[in-house]
This record gives structure tokens, C-alpha cells and sequence, in this order.
């Protein structure tokens, strides 16, 4: 929400007293003095907690990214920690990336949590952010931080808070926790550290996480099918040098080939736009080593390694990069096909996000287990292994290039999803088949879905407001029609109401209210509308099906479909 500049300038005054230290005061006022318009955006509001915890540029100003903003967290989440567990000395554990200034900060962290007499584990150098969420249970934590901005431009860092089940924060902690921090005074943060209060940590986590990922992401394929798979693995600057290399050898691949210009670890990101495997640029020096090496599979992990993307060979053998959606769905294939073969028990699930593709759903049915959607985010996949403990939690994934296998980490892990990517393609090749091939066979089997992602950036107080109002005109006149066709349920997550705009009934969404918005058309074509809880952007997601009767039929099938994606586009004016 926009405040006023009366309320900047009490925000800016409050921080040029002596609650705050000489250099902090001295760039307040080179702002002042240089650069207004950036004071006001570092002013305006308080960082807030998205889908992917607290996230924001470097800097001064309470929407900022500093040892301010993110001390007054940490004090806040120690009282609440105090106030859970009394009688207990409370326990964190924490992790940080590869991003500029976050060593310093997650020592930071540490210094105020061992203020406050609570036990820190503080990893000794960089770590993916999946082996934080797994020594949060391994260690008996009753919370873990990791220092990380996930794949944002280099001017970012971020703070995301685990709880004891080692998933991130969600109802009702977080509101709670929220309450607690906003109760404070910059002047209540506790700062100086009681060293003895905090243990370095490095391998004796490294290594039962390594050997949980090899035991969860590789159990079918045989070692010649290993032999015979040639891999391109690129960290893009990132954590996963320390974890994914390792888990492949010790997986038993061999013919693993690093892309050397990205390996080592750079908050700068200097070889790319952005360090993004969702984007196509990112991997382009991965694809190019691929095509030397004759690869059968091209990987692309995010700073903090727990997203992946993937290229594999196509039916005419070139590299073809994947989406997501495309990705998770072959994965979760290959996982309940060796559940069936394995027996399955009765009480196995899968799970996915609204806005993630409706292939899922059909998937669990022809595979006879349950499936749940949640909201975006996998704080909202780890709750359920919480809420359903008698059931069993096979895989699952959303569009953002996130996959979490198993639950022994609470949080999409690109580790052990790399090494599941790389099992796929050495089994189905040993098999005459590909990954591509399956993929394909999944459409004909189970539907042909094709979905498209569409981000729009808006940054600072203006791209904001246009954001708010963006999703107040859909919801004041949403759209009739899409692509000539009727939009038949309208699902609001921010009023809890799906309304059928056919006969005018209205059901309830048993799902936490969010600011999204779904549309559907008569033929199933489904459109959803999100502000990023982590990015300056509002995101389009248009998700179209038809049936696909023979692999013969897919260049056709598709050529439909990208013109029914392209017409939506254009009626929602995203073109």
C-alpha cells in the first residue's frame, strides 16, 4: 500500500537517528541529497512475506534488503520462538547463497539469534537451499533461515524462514511471527552475538543429504544405462556445484561435463541476463557444450538450486528446452510408474499448484492416487505431507521449474530432481525410448496440454499500483469471452467464490485466500492472473488442451493450440 510522503520522511528521519549506525545515516543522506525518487522506493513500505519468504534489492530503507530490516526479523522470530518453546533453549539452524553480502548477513542473522540465547547451526560456506530444509529435521531445529534472493537480478537477497517440519513458513505461524516483528522498535534488535552460541556446520549435513538424494532420485536405471548417458550440468554461478556434481558420481554418471565459465559460485552472474533457468538465455552456454558433446540431457539449476531446467533431445534429436509444466509431468510419470510396479498401498498422493497444469489431476486418476492442488508456493506442497501424515507423498511440482521428490526435503530441491531428470533419460534410452518420447506418449494417453507463462515486470510505486489495478479491472469486468469462446467459472481465491457465469451458481474454495484470479472457457482452456509474491510482476498463465489421437498428429495438435494461446494473448491485451 502507497503511504504518504509525510510518512516517508518520518520513516527517513526515524533512521537518521542514532538507533542507526554512521553508514547507514551517511547513504540516507547522499539520497536526500542525489537521489530522491530512489528514497522514496526505499521508504514507502515494509518488506512483506511472499510466496518465497522476504525478498528484496540491497540497501537502506524499510524496503530494503539490510541489517536492519532483516535484524528486526530475526528478533522478531526469536521472541516467537521464546513465547513457543519456553523452558526450551530454542535452535535454528541457517544457510546462505551464492549472492553478493549474503555471508555477511546470514553471519548477521546468527549474531542476533545467539543474542537472544538461542542455539545457531551456521553453514561454514554456501549451500542449495534443499540441505537447509533437510537440516532443519536432521538437526531437530525449531526454525532454519536461508540467505537467498532465489533467481532475482544481482541487486537482490532475500530471507526464508523454515519451520520445524523443515518447510517454509505458512498458517498460522507466519501471521503470527508477522505480528511479532511488526510489534518492534529498530531499537529493540539485539546485535551483539554470543559466539559460544554458534557451531559451524558442513559435512556431517553434506553427507546424509547427498546419500538421501542418491537413495530418492536414483533407483531405476541400470549402470550401463548410466554409461551410456552423457550429461551437461550447468550451476549458473550458484550453490549447486557443492551438492549436484557429487550426487551424480555418487549416483553412478560418469560422463558428467560442467559448464567451467559458470561453475564457480558469482553474486554477480556474470555470464548471464539473469540467472533464471527458466529462461532460455540462461542455458545457452550449456546448449552449446551439449552440441560438443553429443548430450543427451542439458541441466540448468538456479542460484539457490531448488529449481532446474532441463533440454533434452527431440524426436528429430536436437536439444529441446522443457517448461515446467513439461518437466514435472514426466517426472511424476516416472514416479508412480515405479510406485505401481512396486504395489502401491492405497494412501500415496501427488500434489501441484493452481496455476500449474490440469495434466496433473488427470495423471493421479489413470494412476488410481489422490490428488492435491494447493496455492502457489511449496511451503503450501509441504504442508500437506503435515496435515496428512497418514498418507504418503510420492512427488510433485508446479510450473516454475520446481520439483520435490519424496519428503525428506520439505522444499522444491533441485538436487535430487537433477539426478531423477538424469535417471529418466539413461532408463527410458536403455529402453529405446527418450524422455521425449514419453512426454509424448503422456499427451496421447492423457490429454494434450500446452501452457504459456506471460510476465508482465512493473517495478517500484508505480509498477505496484498498476499491478493492484491490473487485478482490480479483471475482477470488476472480467472477460466474456477468450479465443471465441464462452469463459464459463470464474474462480476469485482473494472472495473464496468460483462463480458459474452460465447459470449463475456459486461454490465455495476450500483453498487460504490469495489475490488469484482463474478463468475458464467452455473447452477447458484455462487462464490464471497472479501478482509474484517474490518479483515486481504480474503473471498470465494460459493453460490450453485437445485431445492428441497419435504421436503423428502432435506437430498439428500443436500448431492449434499455439493459435488458441496466441488469440487468448491477444483478447487479454498481453501482446
Amino acid at each position: 500500500m502507497q503511504i504518504s510522503d509525510s510518512l516517508i520522511t518520518t520513516r527517513v528521519e526515524e533512521w537518521l537517528s542514532p538507533v542507526f549506525d554512521n553508514q547507514t545515516q551517511k547513504e540516507i543522506l547522499d539520497l536526500q541529497q542525489n537521489n530522491t525518487e530512489i528514497l522514496k522506493e526505499s521508504f514507502y513500505k515494509d518488506l512483506e512475506f511472499g510466496t518465497g519468504g522476504m525478498r528484496g534489492i540491497m540497501g537502506v530503507g524499510t524496503n530494503r534488503i539490510n541489517k536492519y530490516t532483516l535484524g528486526k526479523s530475526t528478533q522478531g522470530l526469536s521472541n516467537y520462538l521464546q513465547q513457543q518453546f519456553p523452558g526450551e533453549q530454542g535452535k535454528a539452524v541457517i544457510a546462505y547463497d551464492c549472492r553478493n553480502n549474503s555471508d555477511t548477513l546470514a553471519q548477521l542473522v546468527a549474531d542476533v539469534f545467539s543474542a537472544n540465547g538461542i542455539q545457531v547451526y551456521l553453514f561454514s560456506s554456501l549451500r542449495p537451499t534443499p540441505e537447509l530444509s533437510y537440516a532443519v529435521k536432521e538437526l531437530g531445529c525449531h526454525c532454519g533461515i536461508v540467505l537467498t534472493a532465489s533467481h532475482n537480478p544481482p541487486e537482490y537477497n532475500g530471507y526464508k524462514v523454515y519451520w520445524q517440519d523443515g518447510g517454509q513458513l505458512v498458517p498460522p505461524q507466519d501471521g503470527e511471527i508477522i505480528a511479532e516483528i511488526n510489534s518492534l522498535n529498530y531499537s529493540d534488535i539485539k546485535f551483539e552475538a554470543n559466539t559460544d552460541l554458534i557451531q559451524k556446520i558442513d559435512k556431517e549435513i553434506d553427507v546424509p543429504f547427498i546419500e538421501n538424494s542418491v537413495k530418492k532420485g536414483s533407483f531405476v536405471a541400470t549402470q550401463q544405462a548410466k554409461d551410456n548417458t552423457t550429461i551437461v550440468f550447468t550451476s549458473l554461478h550458484g550453490t549447486s556445484i557443492t551438492a549436484v556434481p557429487e550426487t551424480l558420481e555418487k549416483a553412478g554418471y560418469k560422463n558428467v561435463h560442467i559448464v567451467k565459465e559458470q561453475e564457480i559460485p558469482d553474486g554477480n552472474f556474470p555470464t548471464v541476463k539473469s540467472p533464471n533457468p527458466e529462461e532460455p538465455e540462461a542455458l545457452a552456454m550449456a546448449m552449446e557444450l551439449a552440441k560438443k558433446v553429443n548430450a543427451d540431457i542439458v541441466i540448468g539449476t538456479d542460484p539457490d538450486c531448488d529449481r532446474l531446467g532441463i533440454a533434452i533431445r527431440n524426436t528429430d534429436g536436437e536439444l529441446q528446452l522443457l517448461n515446467g509444466n513439461q518437466t514435472m509431468v514426466v517426472m511424476t510419470w516416472f514416479l508412480l510408474k515405479h510406485y505401481k510396479e512396486q504395489g502401491l498401498k492405497g494412501n500415496e498422493f501427488i500434489a501441484s499448484t493452481i496455476v500449474s497444469t490440469p495434466m496433473m489431476k488427470n495423471l493421479a486418476e489413470a494412476y488410481d492416487v489422490e490428488y492435491k492442488e494447493v496455492l502457489t508456493g511449496f511451503k503450501w506442497i509441504a504442508k500437506l505431507i503435515k496435515d496428512f501424515p497418514e498418507q504418503h507423498f510420492i512427488g510433485g511440482g508446479e510450473e516454475s521449474f520446481g520439483f520435490m521428490v519424496g519428503d525428506f526435503v520439505r522444499d522444491k530441491d533441485a538436487v535430487t530432481a537433477t539426478l531423477l531428470a538424469c535417471e529418466i533419460v539413461a532408463h527410458t534410452k536403455s529402453q529405446d525410448s527418450s524422455f521425449y518420447q514419453e512426454l509424448l506418449a503422456l499427451y496421447v494417453d492423457h490429454g494434450f496440454y500446452k501452457e504459456n507463462l506471460v510476465s508482465l515486470v512493473k517495478k517500484g510505486i508505480k509498477g505496484a499500483e498498476e499491478i493492484k489495478q491490473t487485478m482490480i479491472d479483471l475482477r470488476n469486468n472480467p472477460p466474456k469471452h477468450l479465443a471465441n469462446e464462452k469463459v464459463v467459472l470464474i474462480e476469485d481465491y482473494q472472495t473464496s467464490i468460483a462463480k458459474n457465469t452460465q447459470d449463475h451458481t456459486e461454490k465455495t474454495i476450500d483453498i487460504p485466500k490469495s489475490n488469484v484470479l482463474i478463468f475458464y472457457t467452455e473447452s477447458g482452456s484455462k487462464i490464471a492472473a497472479r501478482p509474484s509474491g517474490t518479483e515486481p510482476k504480474i503473471k498470465f498463465y494460459i493453460s490450453v488442451q485437445e485431445s492428441l489421437d497419435t504421436v503423428s498428429d502432435f506437430d498439428k495438435v500443436q500448431e492449434q493450440l499455439d493459435s488458441k494461446i496466441d488469440a487468448i494473448k491477444k483478447d487479454l491485451q498481453l501482446t
